[in-house]
C-alpha cells in the first residue's frame, strides 16, 4: 500500500490534504463504504483517485457527463495515470478492446456513464477485472428526491452484484438528509461512514440583483470582471442570445448546451478553459466536474429551478480561494418564467391515469392484456389528437418510463433544427423562383423569430397543421432547402418506439405508484418554493440561508453578500469610509469603474452604488472615456 500523501505529492504537488479528504480516503482504504458530501471545488476527486493510486488495481468510476469524462481522463493522462473513458460513438471492436485494457494493461481508472453499465459485454469484463473501488460520481443523481434524478444511475447497483466485496464511494455537492439516505440504501451500503464538510463558500459574494434592464446590468458586471466568468441561463436558444449580445459588447463570449455536436463542444470548452474566450454562456448542463480554478464571475440571468442546482453552478466561482462572485439578476417576470417552465408542466397523479389510458386506447390494447409489439410513436400527432399539453405529457411519460410501465426509445429528446443562411432580400429572390415552397417558408418565419440568426427548433407536426401539407413533405421541402444552402438542416427522427411493460388495467396501474408521484410532485414544488424564497428574502444573510438549507446551522452573517452590505444596512461611518477611499483615489487619477472596483478592498456592487450616490450628490463627473473624475 502506497503513501496516499506521497501519491498526492508525486501527481498532484500538493502537500497536504484539505478538509475531510484524509479521513474519506483512511475510510475506504480501510474497505468501508462512503458518501462524500463535498461542497463544490471541495476536491472531490482526489478523495477516490488517491485511495485508488494507493492499493492494486483499477477504480471504475461511473459518472453523468461525457465532457465531464473526458475532462477528468484528461488530467489523469497529463499527470501520467493511465485511464479509459468508454465514451459515445465508439464500434463494438474498439469497446472490446478497451475493456481488454484495463483488464490486462495495468490501468487504474475506468470511466463510464451508468447506461453503459446495462451492456451485457461491460458487466462481464468488469467481473474480470482486478478492481479496488468503485466511485458513484455526481451521486444524487442516483436518488428519486435529487433535483437531477436520472434512472439510469439505479443501474450503480449492479456493481454490488458484480463485486460485492469491493467498497463503494459515493460523491456529490449538492444533497439533503432525504437524498443522503437515499444515495445509501440505493448503493446498498454495509458497513459505511458519512463525511460532510462545511458548505461555506467565504471567499463567495452571493448576491440578487433586482433589474427590468437585465442585459444592461449583466454587460455592467462582465465588464468589471477581468477574469473568467460563466452566465447560466434556462434554455439553449437564451444561451445563443445572450452570448450574440455580450459579443456586440466587445466582450468575448460563447454558448455552450447539449444541442451543440462534440467537436463544436470540445472547441467551445477548450477557448474558455484556455482563456481564450472571457465569458461562457451556459445551461445547466456546463461546468460540472470541470476543473477552471480562476472563475471569478458567475451569473445566474435566470432563475434556477432549485437551491440544489444554484449551489453546485454558483460554486463554480472562486475554486482557487480568491474572492469572487455569484449573482442573480432578476425581475418581477422572473417567478411567473420559472413556474411556467418547471411547475406548469408538472403532471399529477389524475394527468397520468388520463395519459395512460389514452395511450392504450391510441394503440388498441384492450384491458388486462399485455401487448409484447413495438410501436412507433408519433408523439406530436398523439398529443393534438387527445388535445394534451405536449411538454406536461412528454413529462408524464417519463414518468411511465421511470416506474416501468412502458419502456421509451431514446430518439424521443431528438428535434428538428433550422437556421436561415439567406440574408432576407436573398430569400425573397428564391422564392420567387421556387414558388410552390414560398407559403411553408412563410409559415416557418412568421411561427420562428431569430431563425436567421439562430439555430431554431421547429414542430414539424405544427407547421404540417399550420399548411395543410403533411409532415413529410415539409421534411422534404426542408431539405431542398439545405440542398440549395438557403438553411442549414439538423433534422432527426422526432418518432419514438415504444413497449408495454404491464397489462393494461388503467387506473390500477397508477395507483401501484401513485403516492411516489405525489411526493415527488410535492418535492419539485418545495424546491421552487425554496429557491423563490432565497430570491425574495432580502433580510437574512445569503450564506445563511444557503447553509441552512442544506441543514448546516451558522449564526455568524459573511459579511460577504448584498444581504450583509446593503448600503440601508451599513453604519453611517462605513459608508463614509467607502466614499473617502472613492474621492482620495480619485484625487489622484481619473479612474473607470472597473479601475476602483480593482484597487479598493470593498465588494463590487457596493462600489457600484456608492458611485452612484456620488454622482447623484454632485460630488463626481463622468468624462468622455467613460471615466470617474471629481466635480470640480
Amino acid at each position: 500500500m502506497r503513501d496516499p500523501r506521497e501519491i498526492l505529492k508525486k501527481y498532484w504537488d500538493y502537500d497536504d490534504f484539505k478538509g475531510s479528504q484524509k479521513a474519506i480516503i483512511d475510510a475506504v482504504l480501510y474497505g468501508k463504504d462512503v458518501l462524500a458530501l463535498l461542497p463544490t471545488g471541495g476536491g472531490k476527486s482526489l478523495c477516490y483517485q488517491i485511495p485508488a493510486m494507493a492499493g492494486e488495481g483499477l477504480c471504475v468510476v461511473v459518472s453523468p457527463l461525457i465532457a465531464l469524462i473526458q475532462n477528468q481522463v484528461q488530467q489523469l493522462k497529463d499527470r501520467g495515470i493511465k485511464s479509459v473513458a468508454l465514451t459515445g460513438g465508439i464500434s463494438k471492436e474498439e469497446l472490446n478492446n478497451l475493456l481488454d485494457n484495463c483488464i490486462y494493461g495495468n490501468y487504474k481508472f475506468l470511466y463510464l456513464s451508468p447506461e453503459r453499465l446495462q451492456q451485457e459485454i461491460v458487466k462481464d469484463r468488469i467481473a474480470q477485472m482486478q478492481i479496488n473501488l468503485f466511485a458513484i460520481d455526481e451521486a444524487h443523481c442516483i436518488s428519486q428526491w435529487g433535483n437531477d434524478f436520472r434512472p439510469a444511475y439505479l443501474n450503480c447497483s449492479l456493481l454490488r452484484d458484480i463485486k460485492p466485496e469491493v467498497p463503494v464511494i459515493a460523491l456529490t455537492a449538492t444533497a439533503t438528509a432525504k437524498v443522503a439516505r437515499d444515495i445509501t440504501e440505493n448503493l446498498r451500503f454495509k458497513e459505511y461512514q458519512i463525511f460532510k464538510d462545511s458548505f461555506s463558500r467565504k471567499n463567495i459574494y452571493f448576491g440578487v440583483i433586482w433589474e427590468e434592464d437585465k442585459q444592461r446590468r449583466l454587460y455592467e458586471l462582465c465588464k468589471n470582471t477581468d477574469q473568467s466568468g460563466i452566465v447560466y441561463v434556462r434554455s439553449r436558444r437564451m444561451a445563443q442570445v445572450i452570448a450574440a449580445f455580450l459579443n456586440k459588447k466587445n466582450i468575448s463570449a460563447t454558448f455552450y448546451h447539449g444541442g451543440i455536436p462534440k467537436e463544436e463542444k470540445e472547441k467551445k470548452l477548450n477557448l474558455w478553459l484556455d482563456n481564450k474566450v472571457r465569458i461562457m454562456v451556459a445551461t445547466n448542463a456546463f461546468g460540472m466536474g470541470i476543473d477552471k480554478a480562476d472563475v471569478s464571475l458567475v451569473i445566474h440571468y435566470q432563475i434556477p429551478e432549485s437551491l440544489e442546482n444554484y449551489y453546485q453552478e454558483a460554486g463554480r466561482a472562486g475554486r482557487n480561494g480568491l474572492p469572487a462572485k455569484a449573482v442573480m439578476i432578476t425581475n418581477k417576470d422572473d417567478e411567473l418564467q420559472l413556474k411556467n417552465q418547471f411547475l406548469k408542466v408538472l403532471p399529477d397523479v389524475k394527468f397520468l391515469k388520463l395519459l395512460y389510458n389514452k395511450l392504450n386506447n391510441y394503440f388498441q390494447i384492450p384491458y388486462g392484456t399485455l401487448s409484447e409489439e413495438i410501436f412507433q410513436f408519433r408523439f406530436e400527432e398523439f398529443c393534438h389528437l387527445y388535445k394534451l399539453n405536449s411538454p406536461m405529457a412528454y413529462n408524464g411519460l417519463r414518468i411511465l418510463d421511470q416506474n416501468s410501465v412502458i419502456s421509451l426509445s431514446q430518439s424521443f429528446s431528438r428535434k428538428t433544427t433550422v437556421q436561415f443562411l439567406f440574408s432576407k432580400n436573398d430569400l425573397i429572390d428564391y422564392l420567387e423562383r421556387h414558388q410552390s415552397i414560398a407559403p411553408f417558408v412563410q409559415t416557418i418565419l412568421r411561427t420562428y423569430g431569430g431563425i436567421f440568426d439562430f439555430e431554431t427548433k421547429i414542430n414539424t407536426f405544427l407547421i404540417s397543421k399550420k399548411t395543410s401539407l403533411s409532415e413529410e413533405k415539409i421534411l422534404d421541402d426542408l431539405a431542398q432547402l439545405d440542398k440549395d444552402k438557403v438553411i442549414s438542416l439538423k433534422a432527426r427522427n422526432r418518432d419514438l418506439e415504444l413497449v408495454f411493460l404491464v397489462p393494461r388495467e388503467d387506473d390500477l396501474t397508477i395507483n401501484n405508484f401513485s403516492k411516489k408521484v405525489e411526493m415527488q410532485l410535492q418535492t419539485k414544488i418545495d424546491n421552487v418554493d425554496s429557491m423563490l424564497a432565497y430570491v425574495k428574502n432580502d433580510k437574512l444573510c445569503r450564506n445563511h440561508q444557503l447553509l441552512s438549507y442544506f441543514g448546516e446551522k451558522t449564526d455568524q452573517p459573511c459579511n460577504n453578500c448584498d444581504v450583509c452590505n446593503n448600503p440601508k444596512k451599513l453604519d453611517r461611518s462605513s459608508l463614509l469610509d467607502i466614499k473617502s477611499d472613492i474621492l482620495e483615489l480619485l484625487e489622484s487619477k481619473q479612474s473607470s469603474s472597473r479601475d476602483i472596483i480593482r484597487e479598493l478592498p470593498q465588494n463590487e456592487l457596493l462600489i457600484l452604488k456608492t458611485l452612484q450616490m456620488l454622482l447623484e450628490d454632485g460630488k463626481i463627473n463622468i468624462n468622455s472615456k467613460n471615466e470617474y473624475i471629481l466635480q470640480k
